[in-house]
């Protein structure tokens, strides 16, 4: 198999190590804006033969398609933040080669009422063509990363094989990582991080339908497994709210972080001084937006792991009935340390 993948950060990064023990995987493409980091990522991988390098310019729709015609995967992996999906989805589809993202495209909240109902929801761009896809006999997997993805399989996982009725599905995340040297480092994307802490949650209930709240509502202190232990948890906007409905049978779907209270504070913070705009502003002359700018400052993520300590957990919580007909509560989650290691 063949892939090219957009995106040399860390995901793109972390695709490729995975990849390089897995024979299947024939050869891999991966493109970045910047030569050097996608350059120094294939050079790191020490397998010439298998791993290449591009340039590309992922907000460039007819730039994306120029390299599919030059490299012709069988997929193209979008290892990049959601803002590029669009046209990463929409040349995959022009080029008529296989998709796969890990997170959809944004919403927009409502304009009049965006803490009581939905605005422009997550991957709403992408579902609207299923059916283009579905006739032109291509494949698009979205949201197939842990969360959206894995989770999302737990979720159809608990419906077929553990319960015979399903009251609430949610996914909950947390960890007790610590980055040694920072009195605030984001272990994600800050640009996305913000985008779903601040927007307005979603929650799905069968009666109900979709509604939205404050962010950060709904506390609550979930106990974590493998040590990590109690940690509060409140409502984030996530794809899974939008996903599980659509083809799993239950009553009510939520999805809550474990961001703690310094992190939350930061986040008002930066939204209190409007520094969360993606609206550029004049600084001496020159445009910015003040979200990028707060990117700029922070630590990537991508170079924190040595400086990590801790394990971070994510998974999905499904309560109702077993197939025994008792009242069950089961979480389904996978654990990762700052080694990289994974445990059921």
């Amino acid at each position: 198999m063949k892939v090219l993948v957009v995106g040399a950060g860390g995901v793109g990064a972390a695709f490729a190590a995975i990849v390089q023990r897995r024979p299947a995987f024939e050869r891999v493409v991966l493109a970045d804006l910047v030569p050097e980091r996608v350059r120094s990522v294939v050079a790191g991988l020490g397998e010439p033969a298998r791993f290449s390098a591009e340039r590309v310019d992922a907000s460039d729709q007819s730039d994306l398609v120029r390299l599919i015609a030059k490299v012709r995967p069988d997929a193209v992996l979008n290892a990049c933040d959601p803002r590029f999906n669009g046209p990463i989805f929409n040349a995959a589809f022009a080029s008529r080669v296989t998709y796969l993202d890990m997170a959809m495209t944004l919403s927009r909240p409502n304009p009049e009422r965006p803490y009581e109902r939905p605005g422009k929801m997550l991957g709403e761009e992408q579902l609207a063509r299923h059916q283009a896809w579905q006739d032109a006999g291509l494949l698009a997997l979205v949201g197939i990363g842990v969360e959206p993805g894995l989770s999302d399989v737990f979720a159809r996982y608990a419906a077929e094989e553990l319960f015979s009725t399903i009251n609430e599905i949610g996914v909950r995340d947390g960890s007790d990582l610590v980055v040694e040297g920072y009195d605030f480092a984001p272990t994600f994307s800050i640009w996305t991080t913000i985008e779903e802490c601040l927007n307005p949650p979603l929650v799905w209930e069968r009666e109900r339908g979709y509604y939205t709240t404050p962010p950060f509502s709904e506390p609550e202190e979930f106990e974590f497994p493998d040590g990590i232990g109690r940690v509060q948890c409140v409502n984030v906007e996530h794809e899974e709210v939008v996903l599980i409905p659509r083809w799993v049978q239950c009553e009510r779907v939520t999805f809550k972080y474990g961001l703690g209270e310094e992190f939350i504070d930061v986040l008002r913070t930066l939204h209190k001084l409007r520094l969360d705009s993606t609206e550029p502003v004049s600084v001496g002359g020159v445009k910015v937006a003040p979200r990028d700018l707060v990117a700029a400052v922070l630590p990537n993520p991508a170079t924190l792991g040595e400086r990590m300590t801790g394990r971070t957990c994510a998974g999905t919580w499904v309560t109702g009935t077993g197939l025994d007909g008792q009242r069950r509560s089961v979480y389904l989650y996978h654990v990762a340390d700052n080694e990289d290691t994974m445990r059921e």
